[in-house]
């Protein structure tokens, strides 16, 4: 009887400290301020570009607004783009920069639930906290909008305290990455896989939505729409200048143009970047995948 009792009163440890693991806030430090520097804004205008923060939160009326309400289908229901300007009552206004790094990098709300992976915060998990904090310094500069964006509509079987779990999953299979002796290539993974986490689209999932990441840039279906692969096979013919360009304009080597989302993509984000860091993204998806 004793036995059971320490067996049970064991199983009641670990699990407790199991939930503890997954459900506590992760440590972001509440000194962590907004940076006021019109510099520090400036370049928080530019990350905010090359994170592509307008092709989903666009607003519905205002489309030079980021006040959101995007539709984003998906297997697990349709998710809206919510409004990232800084109106207290329906956008960013009241957030703290320690709530605005927690949003981003670890996908949990200022009230401490879980944001679902529609967002795309584990592609943001690795950005530089300066590069997070100067883009929440630019949106608070932008003029508050007023508006609602819809609740997602999810299964009655999902519900936000399971995306910890998912996390969990997610991290299991959270592949190593490379450190670059180049530095051009650095830059480029850095802005391909985290700043403009180009692998929410072109990068494959799992059941449960995980992105496979041994099969990075792979390419899959969005909808109806099929997002073209990026990856070492599909670029083999490819030059850094044609993969340049493409980032500029959308013209591939064969002489055809872009379609889709993509269009929107360059013609909002990657033809708005320096020449050094559409340089950059193309040393990486040429050079270093081969």
């Amino acid at each position: 009887m004793k036995s059971r009792s320490l067996v049970n009163g064991s199983l009641l440890v670990v699990l407790i400290a199991l939930l503890v693991w997954l459900f506590s806030m992760p440590d972001v430090p509440a000194s962590a301020e907004f940076p006021r520097a019109p510099e520090a804004i400036e370049r928080g205008a530019y990350l905010t570009v090359a994170g592509g923060c307008i092709s989903c939160h666009r607003g519905e009326t205002d489309p030079d607004s980021l006040s959101g309400g995007l539709a984003l289908e998906t297997d697990f229901g349709v998710f809206y783009a919510p409004n990232i300007t800084p109106n207290k009552a329906t956008g960013i206004g009241d957030w703290t920069a320690r709530q605005f790094i927690l949003a981003l990098k670890h996908g949990r709300s200022p009230s401490g639930s879980f944001y679902y992976p529609a967002f795309p915060y584990r592609a943001y998990g690795n950005l530089a906290d300066q590069d997070l904090l100067e883009i929440g310094a630019y949106l608070r500069s932008l003029e508050p909008v007023s508006h609602q964006t819809p609740n997602p509509e999810t299964p009655f079987w999902l519900k936000r305290w399971s995306v910890a779990f998912w996390n969990a999953l997610a991290d299991l299979s959270q592949a190593n990455q490379s450190d670059y002796d180049d530095e051009l290539v650095s830059r480029g993974a850095y802005l391909a896989r985290n700043l403009g986490h180009c692998g929410e689209c072109h990068t494959p999932r799992n059941g449960l939505g995980i992105p496979d990441l041994s099969r990075e840039f792979a390419g899959t279906e969005l909808g109806d729409e099929i997002i073209e692969p990026i990856n070492a096979a599909a670029l083999e013919s490819w030059s850094s200048d044609n993969f340049s360009l493409f980032l500029l304009i959308g013209l591939k080597p064969d002489g055809e143009f872009a379609g889709g989302d993509m269009n929107d993509v360059i013609e909002h984000n990657t033809s708005k970047l320096t020449n050094q860091d559409r340089d950059a993204l193309a040393a990486f998806f040429t050079r270093q995948q081969k």
